[in-house]
């Protein structure tokens, strides 16, 4: 009875492990989207001084090997000097100051249809009133598997 027990046990073990194949004819993503504003009419561009009052298309292009989900814009002060790891473009920076009435702007869409490419167009009015100086506009990206690429953009807001 001990035999045929242990035998048992170990051919249930074979038979579990053979059904915890990783090939199962799924294919795994294993590729992030990606953005880019560097083509005509991708807006705004490192260092794009953006007037109060006025209403900008901001356009990005994101694409994916699969299919996209979502994305977001981000606009936040930068009035702090802060940087985001993902910039390449050195602009001239005012004094560091303390936000008094920055613009926070933080939208999130979805991308219907399973595209794999998209352009992100999205009018955005600069009020009147939000406080001049230095800005990031962050775009975000994510694929219908969680993938996510994210740009930032610096900015300036003059009167």
């Amino acid at each position: 009875m001990k035999i045929s027990l242990k035998y048992l046990y170990f051919v249930s073990l074979m038979l579990l492990m053979g059904a915890c194949s990783d090939d199962d004819g799924v294919e795994i993503d294993e590729e992030k989207p990606t953005i880019t504003v560097n083509y005509t009419g991708g807006f705004p561009q490192g260092c794009a001084l953006l007037t109060r009052g006025e209403t900008y298309n901001f356009k990005a292009m994101v694409t994916d090997n699969s299919a996209l989900a979502a994305y977001s814009i981000d606009i936040h002060h930068n009035f702090d000097h802060h940087t985001h790891d993902d910039q390449v473009t050195e602009c001239s920076l005012d004094d560091v100051k303390q936000a008094t009435n920055p613009l926070i702007f933080v939208e999130n869409y979805t991308i219907e249809g399973g595209l794999v490419s998209y352009e992100i167009n999205v009018p955005i009015t600069i009020p009147s009133d939000v406080e001049i100086g230095d800005y990031h506009c962050s775009y975000s990206v994510t694929d219908e598997t969680g993938w996510q690429s994210r740009t930032s953009i610096d900015i300036k807001i003059i009167e």
